[in-house]
């Protein structure tokens, strides 16, 4: 063959794989798409990115907040559907609307009070009288509190049961805190006064349980959320701290998704499991009150003192019971009575979408719930006012003409997630294979604004880059600092790689990202602005779940002109932008490296008890060492990348690996009792205090206190799941012809 017809060939075969590429890439119908073929390497655009950050209006986000908060607005409610219709209606707009915009509607398993029927806590002396019972409802401070469609303080899915005992303090729930009482005072047939804190709602009535408590009572301790202070007058509508009626609601199951179809999308045709199969769930009443009706509970209770950390700032010495002291309650019980209905009601998803002009088929995320307790300025309604007015700007410029992204774009706002994440899950159950394969990243925002003081952003090691891109080209609305700067004077730490960098903490399963990184291995962040943790020791923003998250209360307390909103609404939509335009994805592959080497730090201090038992850390650390050379070289060659190499199938190469590093650590079987969890490095760890990988640590932690072989064969079982999965997420990030 003489070299005519080779050049000839190889030209032949070339012009076939372009106008192969080109039908498929332009042969979309209905999108504006790049019109040359150096369209198709075309990078991110800075001077839109300041275009779009210049535009975010304060005024058009506080009158978002204003419609969205105006009425109570729980899953399924003629005010939740409400917003259903508006958030429609702006993402279909003519002018500012996406390409497209539909609700997804799943039937799934809530839980509300009986409006009818009231839980309560009660106090009844020995011939049954009653001599005091909780607040019915919180106190009429704002004209917000007198709307007649607040639920009812209540737990959602907490079980229905009239049940009576002695009153114990248990502190915060936690298994040490019973086991302290149960060494004191016989628990069996009880009931427990515990606090919010230290672990989650559910978890302190399943403790009780095994104890022998028979209902629980939870409240808000003014020492952790009001910075002690409990009187009227310094707390809300006089200041931003809960006042004593204040009572946070919430979901009281450890699962995230609907209960009653695991893995599955709760649609008409899906087999639902009997309700007695649920996990994760409390088998005795409980119900929530405010600190006041705490304060006449507790400050009267006889028996012991309570230790020091367990005091609050009620104004009087906690003491452990069981039962009152001589005196207006002496010898009386307390009542529990829960009237809650279980019942399958439609909860819709809204779903926007901009189509992506070169790679339509890469998927970047942005979503937050719509659902809340009572009004839900803050949560969720402070990123929901967020996202409309990132969207009303991209809007208009992709109606216009001006602008469309690289990727395709979908924005979700999610139903039902107060009750457990719901929407976001049957979403990710229902399109699972198609987010699987596609997604690039998941940016959630919640509640975007907590307080005005600092970002505060967690998420895994890819995104870190990304946002710190983006958040040094914001300016805070306090200071002429970059949000960059001032959130490294909050939130800091030391890295081997950057030196002193802001600190991203680890997603746990908060808000709507936990299905997406822990049951997709989605890159996934979450962000907002947070208080000053040197002026307040909140342990959340105070009127959370409560009837007096309002507007009146964001507008006044949290955030008055509305620029710590705008601040995350443009470092929100920068990254988003960067995410969705930039040739390479501007994720780092090699800040997983620094991550996984603190987790074998921390594991070196199980080393001498591996030894005994038969097992070593070396092949981890080589794994380890291997996944840093790859992530490396793989970064080394995309900024060494020459202009001539930057081909659309180069280019697909390399995003690739970068969009599926996180998905290289999954691990279906790793975590067998636990639904959902999958990610082998961010799976919540349940008994171990130690950083490490998660199920490594809760074996070992078992196998310590056992010392049972069959303990130890499990330790051994997680550390082979470690390694493997460091392996193959080395392989994901190394040259894809070399095995």
């Amino acid at each position: 063959m003489n070299w005519l017809k080779v050049v000839g060939i190889c030209f032949g075969a070339a012009v076939i794989l372009a106008i192969g590429l080109l039908i498929g890439h332009f042969g979309i119908p209905g999108d504006t798409v790049p019109s040359t073929v150096q369209d198709v390497t075309q990078d991110l655009d800075e001077e839109f990115i300041q275009q779009f950050m210049k535009e975010v209006d304060t005024e058009k986000i506080r009158e978002n907040l204003s419609i969205l908060a105006k009425k109570p607005h729980p899953a399924t409610s003629e005010a939740d559907e409400e917003l259903v219709r508006l958030m429609l209606s702006r993402w279909r707009d003519s002018k500012t609307g996406l390409d497209e915009a539909k609700e997804e509607r799943y039937n799934v398993f809530l839980s509300f009070p009986d409006e009818k029927n009231p839980n309560s806590v009660k106090v009844l002396n020995t011939e049954g009288n009653v001599q005091f019972v909780s607040q019915k409802s919180e106190s009429e401070l704002h004209e917000d509190q007198k709307d007649p469609t607040i639920l009812q303080p209540f737990l959602a899915y907490a079980p229905n049961g009239t049940v009576k005992g002695q009153l114990v303090y248990a502190n915060e729930g936690k298994i040490s805190d019973f086991q302290y009482l149960a060494n004191i005072t016989n628990l069996n047939g009880t009931i427990a006064i515990v606090r919010y804190g230290g672990i989650g709602r559910v978890n302190k009535a399943i403790n009780a349980a095994k104890f022998g408590v028979i209902g629980v009572v939870i409240y808000t301790d003014p020492k952790d959320i009001n910075d002690g202070k409990s009187n009227p007058v310094e707390t809300y509508p006089n200041s931003w701290y809960m006042p004593p009626s204040g009572v946070e609601r919430g979901s009281f199951k450890e699962n995230f998704g609907d209960q009653l179809t695991p893995y599955y999308p709760a649609k008409e045709f899906t087999y639902r499991i009997p309700e007695s199969e649920i996990k994760g769930i409390s088998h005795i009443p409980a119900q929530p009150i405010g600190f006041g009706d705490a304060r006449t509970l507790i400050c009267q209770l006889g028996g012991p003192g309570a230790p020091d950390n367990w005091q609050g700032a009620l104004g009087c010495p906690y003491n452990i019971g069981p039962g009152f002291r001589t005196g207006e309650f002496s010898n009386s019980d307390v009542q529990v009575n829960v009237y809650n209905k279980r019942t399958i009601r439609s909860s819709a998803n809204v779903m926007g979408l901009i189509r992506g002009a070169v790679e339509p088929d890469r998927y970047i995320m942005y979503g937050n719930h719509r659902d809340s307790w009572v009004h839900g300025a803050i949560d969720p309604s402070s990123g929901t006012a967020v996202m409309l007015e990132i969207t009303r700007i991209l809007g208009t410029k992709l109606k216009s003409g001006t602008w469309r992204p690289r990727r395709t774009i979908i924005f979700g706002s999610w139903g039902a997630e107060e009750f457990g994440l719901v929407g976001s899950t049957e979403f990710a159950e229902d399109y699972y294979s198609k987010l699987r394969d596609r997604t690039v990243a998941y940016i959630n925002v919640d509640i975007s604004v907590f307080a005005n003081a600092t970002l505060r952003v967690q998420g895994t090691p890819p995104a870190q880059g990304v946002v710190f891109a983006a958040s040094k080209q914001v300016k805070t609305p306090m200071n002429d600092l970059s949000v960059y700067d001032n959130w490294i004077s909050h939130f800091n730490r030391n890295s081997s790689q950057y030196g002193v960098i802001p600190q991203v903490g680890t997603l746990g399963i908060g808000s709507d990202y936990a299905p997406f990184v822990h049951y997709l291995g989605i890159t996934c962040m979450d962000m907002s602005y947070t208080y000053d943790r040197r002026v307040t020791s909140a342990r959340i923003y105070p009127a959370y779940h409560t009837a007096f998250d309002t507007f009146d209360y964001a507008s006044k307390f949290i955030d008055p002109g509305f620029t710590s909103h705008q601040t995350v609404a443009r470092t929100a939509g920068n990254i988003l932008l960067r995410l969705s335009d930039s040739l390479i994805l501007p994720l780092g592959a090699r800040d997983y490296g620094e991550t996984l080497e603190e987790f074998y730090k921390k594991a070196e201090s199980f080393q001498a008890n591996l030894n005994k038992h038969g097992m070593s850390l070396e092949p981890l650390k080589r794994a380890i060492d291997r996944f840093k050379a790859a992530a490396g070289s793989l970064e080394e060659s995309i900024k060494n990348l020459a202009d001539v190499d930057k081909t659309p199938l180069k280019i697909r190469m390399i995003n690739d690996q970068l969009m599926l590093l996180d998905r290289a650590f999954l691990n279906q079987f790793a975590f067998p009792d636990r639904l959902y969890f999958s990610h082998v490095l961010w799976a919540t760890r349940i008994s171990s205090s130690v950083a490490t990988f998660p199920g490594l640590a809760d074996a070992y932690q078992t196998a310590i206190e056992s010392d049972h072989k069959h303990d130890w064969d499990l330790v051994h079982h997680q550390l082979t799941i470690a390694i493997q999965a460091v392996e193959n997420a080395a392989s994901t990030l190394e040259t894809v012809t070399k095995l």
